[in-house]
């Protein structure tokens, strides 16, 4: 691929289709903080010079993810929630406000085919809602992980408040490793961002091809974001690269 000129975007997926939305309710432009102002490729959020739409594997699933946002999560060129719909097809995306809900949600949590789970820490939540696998009761239906696209004050915040999940089962994760991710750190090491803790998801509900695509995924877009911030070219022959070529190739 050649980075003097971007890759046609690709056709706008959901938190695509949300960032629109959110924009046109802005009543100013929204400056990223800390990133280089002007032109960004709409597929894929980053400076032109660093596009990597043409590098972009859509991995089909079973399993679907849910994603609720806060405010301006969408607007984010740092949001990985963007990133997970890069790459599985069945991703939903909606923003969250307290003092209302999307029809659309709440159609989405009442379709038979799907059985959700609210990804969230145990902690926190009463024990007889809480699972540790994703085996739905009913033959034939899919798994649909529903995410909480935010900080963490802010997920809390949004799990607390939204009658609409009390009903659903929680599925709280302990993984081994610790995050990697490198574009907004959290204060302790097992918070994870969003791509993260759905390639856990994914991974969880034998999706294991889609989860290691995302989590490569996340790793060359970390790469583009931080050379591009650095105004350094990326290294498409780096072990990012190598990894995601390996798994699209597979």
């Amino acid at each position: 691929m050649s980075l003097s000129e971007p890759e046609l975007a690709p056709a706008p997926h959901a938190v695509s289709r949300l960032r629109t939305e959110r924009l046109a309710r802005s009543a100013k432009p929204f400056l990223a903080r800390g990133g280089i102002k002007g032109e960004r490729c709409p597929g894929c959020r980053l400076v032109p010079s660093h596009c990597l739409c043409g590098l972009r594997s859509v991995v089909p699933t079973h399993a679907g993810v849910c994603l609720l946002m806060a405010d301006i999560e969408p607007l984010k060129p740092s949001n990985t929630g963007w990133l997970i719909a890069d790459v599985v097809p069945d991703t939903f995306a909606f923003g969250w406000a307290r003092t209302e809900v999307d029809p659309a949600l709440l159609a989405l949590l009442a379709d038979p085919q799907w059985q959700a789970f609210v990804v969230f820490p145990g902690d926190f939540v009463e024990p007889e809602r809480v699972v540790r696998t994703v085996q739905t009761p009913d033959v034939g239906k899919r798994v649909l992980f529903i995410l909480l696209d935010a900080t963490w004050p802010e997920a809390r915040k949004m799990f607390r408040k939204s009658p609409y999940l009390d009903k659903l089962p929680v599925l709280s994760l302990h993984p081994e490793q610790i995050s990697n991710y490198k574009l907004r750190r959290s204060r302790r090491d097992d918070h994870f961002c969003t791509s993260e803790v759905a390639s856990l998801c994914l991974d969880l509900a034998g999706e294991t091809h889609a989860a290691h695509t995302l989590q490569a995924w996340l790793a060359v877009y970390t790469h583009h974001y931080l050379q591009s911030k650095h105004q350094l070219p990326p290294d498409l022959e780096g072990a990012a690269h190598s990894q995601l070529r390996g798994l699209t190739l597979a």
